[in-house]
């Protein structure tokens, strides 16, 4: 690895992250989302080092299951958006996977099938997020499908959130309430938080809770709580500087010359862009840190590069460490530099970003 770009990954962070949320909603069992790739960190890796601990891991697709179990992981596993085709039912009973209901056809293709063993099922309810589910009749005559069936075993019924991350409003509360009356008089275990409903909705924690991008670290709510000061981050982006030069007033840096000095400024180069999965959108000024010290970024993201200010570290030499996001520079601060989400900034880091798994960053 002589390009100094990698993605530094701390398990240990992962596996503490993933005990707060289980602490937050005691009693509760809690899917480890790890979907796409488990946010761009590495969905094998961070899995086996949660196996002893997790009551089940999430993933999107059966691709993703399976990735898993070559790996060696026994634990549950969760298909969260259920089979996209009859026959990868074949594997759910197989592999003895949970899968999501959430549709008229998929509900049609289970009751048609002939398992080895019973299924272990969640029905979705739609209860305000107007993606995936049944509404509330369709959902109550699923559910007695469901139970009527020999070849079905366990059933949770399940909802998502659409803004539990927004803490100030009720729409949460409305389709907590909805989801409450389309359950009612149906007894079966529960999972309706994921992870800003965990962090901030006492009432949503029992059941199962399913923390996805607190996992990582980055919170997901709007307005910071005591609840998620605890979450660690997970991958720290970083590279070095590779090269630097000093600019006069009135140059420009960079594609387009969007940046142009004011004064005398030291400029470094550093070995990362967007094809490396930096966002090409962030602007001046969005925060980086370079030897311990904070600074921005000057100029457009090209693809393999990017330019920081050096003003502020006047010590800066070719090789100096620059930290893009981690324990020192925060994801979401990022994120908003970029109009984005900490969640596309993890998925978005490229295979050529070398991920470094150690205990501590």
């Amino acid at each position: 690895m002589t390009r100094p770009t990698r993605a530094r990954i701390d398990i240990a962070a992962f596996v503490d992250n993933y005990r707060h949320a289980k602490a937050l909603a005691a009693g509760a069992r809690a899917v480890a989302v790890v979907k796409a790739d488990a946010y761009g960190h590495g969905a094998v890796e961070l899995s086996r080092a949660l196996a002893g601990e997790a009551d089940a891991f999430g993933v999107a697709c059966l691709e993703e299951a399976m990735e898993l179990r070559a790996s060696g992981v026994a634990n549950a596993i969760v298909l969260l958006e259920g089979v996209f085709t009859p026959d990868e039912l074949v594997d759910v009973d197989r592999e003895h996977m949970i899968q999501v209901v959430h549709a008229d056809h998929q509900l049609q293709w289970l009751l048609d099938s002939r398992p080895q063993r019973p299924y272990r099922v969640w029905l979705k309810l739609d209860s305000g997020m107007h993606r995936l589910g049944f509404d509330r009749d369709g959902f109550r005559r699923a559910h007695a499908e469901l139970a009527a069936c020999a070849h079905v075993g366990e059933i949770v019924h399940m909802t998502h959130f659409a803004r539990a991350d927004e803490t100030d409003i009720a729409y949460t509360q409305q389709q907590l309430s909805a989801f409450h009356d389309a359950t009612r008089d149906l007894e079966h275990a529960t999972s309706v938080a994921n992870s800003p409903a965990t962090l901030a909705w006492p009432a949503t924690r029992s059941g199962w809770v399913r923390p996805g991008i607190m996992l990582y670290g980055a919170s997901p709510l709007q307005q910071r709580q005591a609840t998620d000061a605890a979450l660690r981050p997970v991958m720290r982006l970083e590279s070095a500087i590779i090269a630097m030069r000093t600019l006069a007033a009135g140059d420009a840096v960079g594609y387009g010359g969007r940046f142009v000095c004011e004064q005398a400024t030291r400029i470094g180069v550093v070995a990362i862009g967007y094809g490396d999965g930096y966002p090409r959108h962030a602007t001046d000024g969005t925060p980086v840190m370079v030897d311990g010290i904070r600074t921005r970024i000057v100029g457009r993201v090209s693809m393999d590069m990017l330019t920081v200010d050096l003003g502020p570290v006047p010590h800066a030499r070719v090789g100096s460490l620059v930290e893009l996001w981690g324990p020192h520079v925060s994801a979401n601060e990022v994120a908003r530099y970029a109009d984005t989400i900490a969640y596309e900034l993890f998925t978005g880091v490229t295979r050529r970003v070398p991920r470094v798994y150690a205990a501590q960053p």
